[in-house]
């Protein structure tokens, strides 16, 4: 693809780094020098020292041939004027960080897909790093419901059963579905007559969350300290 990345802060370096590791053609717009500089030396990228919120800045990105226009600088106005002026140009996709939760019906209201606060997005995750230590990377799906990974203990009770067998069982109930399950480096797709065995490492959809009985299922009973 070929991507116009607003901001190389915190947010921003780290998203030009994986998109130019993609092998994607990036153009990098950053107003502060020091950033724009450091930019320049650690990615290979076209990194234009300018403002995004002037047509003419974004003209010389190439905003005429873009795929993405992603926006991550530390300020929502800024934000909201380089998606504003993206959409002027119908660039096909457009993506903002916002910061302040107020702010939000604003970018929706013009069409633009949000990562809401990811300060605090990273604050929840270290908070449920504490809190559930046996999580090993979620997902929030609406209000309560979560997609999680976690490793089958071998006090389990779900270790030993088909899916089948432990749905019969009650062991899961119908708002927990196991949807992956990784075991010895390979992915394996669970069907009814698939085995959950200690030690994989299964990605689970809950709707209910994460809770203390959840993990329960998959031995972690540590969960409810």
């Amino acid at each position: 693809m070929y991507l116009i990345i607003v901001g190389a802060g915190d947010i921003g370096s780290q998203l030009i780094e994986i998109a130019t590791q993609n092998n994607n053609d990036v153009v990098v717009i950053e107003k502060n020098q020091e950033r724009a500089e450091r930019a320049s030396q650690e990615f290979d990228c076209l990194v234009l020292h300018d403002d995004a919120t002037i047509i003419d800045t974004l003209e010389d990105a190439g905003i005429d041939r873009a795929d993405a226009l992603i926006s991550t600088t530390d300020q929502d106005a800024t934000n909201i004027m380089v998606c504003l002026l993206g959409q002027e140009s119908e660039v096909p996709s457009i993506v903002s960080v916002v910061h302040n939760p107020e702010h939000m019906n604003v970018f929706r209201q013009i069409g633009v897909n949000v990562i809401e606060n990811p300060q605090r997005l990273i604050a929840e995750y270290l908070y449920r790093a504490v809190k559930r230590p046996s999580i090993k990377d979620y997902m929030k799906v609406g209000d309560r419901a979560e997609v999680f990974e976690i490793t089958v203990g071998s006090r389990a009770p779900i270790a030993g059963h088909t899916l089948a067998e432990a749905a019969d069982e009650g062991v899961l109930d119908e708002g927990l579905l196991v949807v992956a399950i990784e075991r010895d480096h390979e992915v394996i797709t669970p069907r009814g007559n698939t085995t959950i065995e200690s030690g994989d490492l299964v990605t689970v959809f809950s709707e209910r969350g994460a809770t203390p009985e959840v993990t329960d299922v998959f031995g972690h009973y540590e969960d409810h300290d």
